[in-house]
């Protein structure tokens, strides 16, 4: 992952996200628009507000905006000066309920723009996810990649709704302020405008310490995600060792670098926001210092000191507001860095065959495979193994053997290094993925559920798959009867991976899985290791149910479950030492049979 640092502000990555803009151009067009014209809206009320009050004081001056001079006469014209001042007042009133129209509507398109914007991005993020291999998964931690996909991309969001449509704005009222402050007296102006040089140098040092402290922000929530994900997946293993105290401390140290982060972007916001009330102060002071000379000597109206006090608030607001705008602009610069980093990234498994595998016959082809998770240490090595259709073969041996490591190549879970896999005469990578996946069902010892129905923890959602399809296949498998006394039956939710059901019934459920989609290849890693006997004998079963028809590929630490497979393949680090059937490998008196001794002794 790369962090997002170097630059004060990556136009480029701005142009990027603009990019997720085009298809609700109008609406973001439309955005603008309106903030633009209630900075113009926020002007005009404020000189009829001058007007006003030098209608009230018998002054009358020539006016930045003749047409406004014109609109003022024609309202008070022959009418008394108390009618005079109801219907002006009124027209500010009618004002402020239309600035008030269409400050909803600006709110309400900027929102669309950001939320639709949001629902692309964090699309293409986590469809970009999906097909990542699963070494990018062993290595990344969770709570990262959860971070990535939700923190990062509603900062994103921020950048069109509270940073680039409002800079927009507060730009236009900016320029046109500072316009109508030299126009209407260029001497005051300047005296007025004294203290902005310093404003902006300000400005620009808190804008540097906001991006460097959110950088430690964001950098720290990941962290903490990540932490706070293992912790809570792990938490039996916590509680059984007794390492409650260990890991709280831990966590208090992360947590004290998250709070620290967070300490130092507040401290910026905490002496920027005081010096800019204090420079702002001293415009007032200046104005109402020169103004007031000015008025005595008959250069200057009392509207228009008023006025330019309302303009020096205008001013200074939107100078405060640009730099937490370019601040927010610039969170979600450095959030659009880090997405675009993971979907730039390439983890995928190249997917360039061209043949759409039909229903596979079942044979299986390994010659010379080599494969490594990390550089050149291998976990397999010169692999040699045929399959024929319809055989049942096992794997047996120590931990760490490469038993598993061999079943994930098969499915291209993780690609091999050197030599051939083929099934039915093809390499597997001439195949198109998906289809090649299609064929090959995978039953694994640590059974992963969803927090969803058990009908849908079968089909996996696939609208292909009917219930009665699902309900045959429990009946074939030996799960229907317990099924049908949980509540709701098929609609059960099973929770968070399946914590209301036990092992031996998750173990269950993920055979109907496999038998639903009517495999070519079955794979059974281990998936009877973690059950009480009670629940083999189903799930002994089930297998003989499942494996009935098509290759099947078993891997298992309980020799009593494989003992009638057609070929048992004995691995240690790495390598094939034995083959052959149960009674061949007694009688060799080698590995296998000294494992079988352990057992069953």
């Amino acid at each position: 992952m790369s962090k997002a640092g170097g630059k004060a502000f990556d136009f480029g990555v701005l142009k990027r996200v603009l990019r997720y803009v085009r298809p609700y151009r109008s609406l973001f067009v439309g955005s603008i628009f309106l903030t633009v014209l209630l900075a113009i809206i926020g002007i005009v009320r404020t000189e009829l507000l001058g007007y006003l009050i030098d209608f009230t004081t018998g002054n009358h001056t020539v006016r930045p905006f003749p047409g406004l001079v014109d609109l003022f006469e024609g309202l008070t014209q022959g009418k008394t000066p108390v009618v005079a001042l109801n219907v002006v007042t009124l027209v500010i009133v009618f004002i402020l309920i239309a600035e008030g129209f269409f400050q909803y509507f600006q709110m309400l398109m900027a929102n669309r723009v950001a939320q639709s914007v949001t629902i692309d991005l964090r699309t293409s993020l986590f469809s970009h996810l999906l097909r990542f291999r699963l070494k990018f998964f062993d290595t990344t931690p969770i709570g990262t990649l959860v971070t990535r996909v939700i923190s990062d991309i509603e900062t994103i969001a921020d950048i069109f709704y509270e940073g680039l449509i409002s800079v927009a704005g507060d730009l236009v009222k900016l320029f046109v302020v500072i316009f109508i402050m030299f126009w209407v007296n260029w001497e005051l102006a300047l005296y007025t405008l004294i203290p902005v040089p310093l404003l902006i140098i300000t400005t620009r040092i808190f804008q540097r310490s906001i991006k460097k402290s959110f950088m430690g922000v964001r950098n720290q929530v990941a962290r903490l995600n990540a932490f706070v994900q293992e912790h809570v997946t792990g938490m039996s293993i916590v509680q059984i060792f007794n390492r409650e105290e260990v890991e709280m401390d831990k966590f208090k140290s992360i947590n004290k670098e998250h709070r620290k982060a967070h300490i130092d972007s507040v401290m910026a916001y905490s002496i920027f926001f005081p010096v800019v009330e204090i420079l702002a102060a001293l415009s007032i002071a200046f104005l109402v210092w020169i103004g007031t000379g000015l008025a005595l000597e008959g250069r200057l109206t009392f509207g228009d000191i008023v006025k330019y006090i309302l303009y020096v608030n205008m001013l200074y607001r939107p100078i405060r507001m640009l730099a937490d705008r370019f601040n927010t602009l610039q969170m979600g610069v450095v959030g659009s860095e880090r997405v675009f980093s993971l979907l730039d990234s390439d983890h995928s498994i190249a997917d360039k065959g061209t043949i759409e595998a039909g229903h596979f016959k079942g044979e299986v082809s390994m010659k010379d495979v080599w494969f490594a998770y990390n550089d050149e240490e291998y976990v397999l090595k010169g692999i040699d193994l045929e399959v024929k259709e319809g055989q049942t073969i096992a794997f047996v041996g120590a931990t760490g053997a490469g038993k598993s490591s061999l079943i994930n190549l098969l499915s291209r879970l993780y690609e091999f290094q050197k030599g051939e896999i083929r099934i039915d005469g093809r390499d597997i990578r001439d195949y198109k993925l998906m289809s090649l996946r299609k064929n090959i069902a995978v039953v694994l010892q640590d059974v992963f559920l969803f927090s969803d129905t058990i009908h849908n923890n079968i089909s996996l959602r696939d609208p292909k798959i009917s219930r009665e399809e699902i309900i045959e296949a429990s009946r074939r498998v030996g799960a229907h009867d317990f099924i049908m006394n949980l509540p709701g039956n098929y609609d059960y939710n099973v929770r968070e991976r399946g914590s209301t059901l036990s092992v031996g019934q998750r173990q269950l459920i993920s055979f109907i899985r496999a038998y639903v989609t009517n495999p070519s290849i079955l794979i059974l890693d281990e998936a009877t290791s973690s059950v009480d006997t009670d629940s083999e004998l189903l799930i002994q079963n089930a297998i003989e149910k499942l494996t009935e028809g098509r290759t099947s590929i078993v891997i298992a630490h309980r020799l009593s479950t494989i003992q009638q497979a057609d070929l048992i393949v004995v691995m240690d680090h790495g390598k094939i030492i034995e083959v052959g059937s149960h009674q061949d490998l007694l009688a060799k008196n080698g590995q296998y049979k000294h494992l079988f001794e352990l057992q069953f002794s």
